[in-house]
């Protein structure tokens, strides 16, 4: 959109954004909001943006910017509309902050200190039974607000699990059928958690069986990181984002009682050489092409899922955090003379389809899963902050040594950066070159001319 100029309480502003409440943001106004999220298109289900626009309440998620459009954004009408309208959604949700999963950080609790103190209804509060069928995800739809960014978000993702159910007080977010989260496509990808401003979606939380592995003398308990937690924690603690915390992180999980913490890059390094080999020996035999990455777990779900005709290009390689998990109860066991059955891996990783990962039976290496538990960015901060970890004040460590890696394992976690490896990898295969940055990505692809 071109630049257009708007009349903001009687000051003029210039924007480019499409919609107002994007604009206003952009400017420095905080508008309220719960249902507009900036990956998913306004539909304005929960009226908390409400603004005046030339003399009209209109929702700013949804309206469209208009040149010299007069806009008033805190008149004393428009804060009593606000306070009311979360009033309204406060009077049909259950106020257990305190002990809430997503307590502190909570998308509908900061707008009710922000806002209001107390509320004036007494609505009637929903029943409704945890469905805690899903290995990765726990759904407690007696805290939907019914925003509706689950439903987009899934829609987005083409699995469209969740959609509106009944009408009137009775409408809820449900599943076809009213099925639990096993029986329905999801591929447990985590974006309607990673959506959600409440706790209606959450990951199924590993912490407590962690801990009790830590404080098991018995057991051997070894972390492995995935490249995203060491940035994503920071945030996740109230840190400035994009805070490299990588060294400290060590030393906090340390501090927790891990007995060794690995690094997943490795992990993505065995990928890429098994990958990249696949490749080569699949371009030579002109068999089963394209061929697909078979790291990302909730990809792998997908295409089982909605595209079996194409299980056959999916490569055959283990996600990183399962290969590492597999050397560290093979080879690292045998090599420090420990039982792998008392060995327990927890992977921390950005991601919930992991969770479901570690549970798949064809994974398992001598009828043992190679990894036991995986957390989330989101579980260990929980972990960090009841144990009292200042993580930015600890001392640097560096991760224990299982083997080096190469800079294939590094890049595996930036955009692209699975295919550079992947293809740079190949390419050393096939013409003996380490020359990266003269690959010749069409001798690579064109083995047979």
């Amino acid at each position: 959109m071109g630049e257009k100029t708007i009349i903001v309480n009687g000051k003029k502003y210039k924007t480019t954004e499409k919609y107002l409440l994007q604009a206003l943001e952009k400017l420095g106004f905080d508008i309220p909001h719960l249902c507009s999220h900036p990956d998913l298109e306004p539909i304005a289900t929960c009226r908390l943006c409400v603004v005046e626009v030339n003399g009209r309440i209109r929702t700013s998620c949804n309206t469209i910017v208009e040149e010299k459009m007069n806009v008033i954004t805190d008149s004393e009408e428009l804060i009593e509309m606000r306070r009311h309208n979360l009033e309204l959604i406060l009077s049909n949700h259950p106020l257990d902050c305190d002990y809430c999963y997503r307590n502190m950080h909570c998308e509908l609790q900061r707008l009710a200190e922000k806002i209001t103190n107390k509320t004036r209804y007494s609505g009637k509060q929903r029943k409704r039974e945890k469905d805690e069928s899903s290995i990765a995800i726990l759904k407690d739809f007696d805290k939907c607000i019914l925003c509706g960014r689950c439903i987009q978000i899934c829609e987005k993702q083409t699995v469209n699990v969740f959609d509106y159910v009944n009408r009137g007080f009775e409408t809820i977010v449900g599943t076809a059928f009213d099925l639990p989260l096993s029986q329905t496509p999801c591929v447990s990808c985590g974006q309607c958690v990673l959506h959600c401003p409440t706790a209606a979606l959450i990951e199924k939380d590993e912490t407590q069986p962690v801990l009790k592995a830590i404080n098991n003398p018995d057991k051997f308990v070894i972390a492995q990181i995935a490249p995203a937690v060491r940035v994503t924690i920071g945030e996740e603690l109230g840190l400035k984002p994009g805070v490299i915390l990588t060294k400290k992180l060590v030393s906090a999980l340390k501090r927790l009682g891990f007995d060794r913490v690995f690094d997943t890059s490795l992990g993505a390094d065995l990928t890429i050489m098994e990958e990249a080999a696949e490749l080569v020996s699949r371009l030579e035999q002109s068999k089963s092409l394209p061929m697909f990455t078979s790291c990302c777990p909730a990809w792998v779900s997908f295409v089982e899922e909605f595209y079996p005709e194409f299980i056959q290009n999916l490569s055959t390689t283990k996600s990183p955090h399962e290969i590492l998990g597999a050397i560290i109860k093979t080879y690292y066991a045998e090599k420090n003379n420990i039982d792998p059955k008392n060995i327990v891996v927890v992977s921390i990783m950005p991601c919930t389809a992991k969770k479901e990962e570690a549970r798949r039976t064809e994974l398992k290496v001598n009828n043992l899963e190679v990894v036991d538990h995986v957390i989330t960015t989101r579980e260990l901060g929980k972990l960090l902050r009841e144990f009292g970890v200042e993580i930015e004040k600890l001392e640097d460590s560096d991760f224990d040594d299982l083997m080096s890696a190469s800079s294939a394992g590094q890049i595996f976690g930036t955009t692209g950066g699975v295919m550079e490896a992947a293809l740079r990898t190949a390419n050393y295969f096939i013409t003996g070159k380490n020359d990266y940055e003269k690959i010749d990505y069409k001798e690579v692809r064109g083995l047979k001319g």
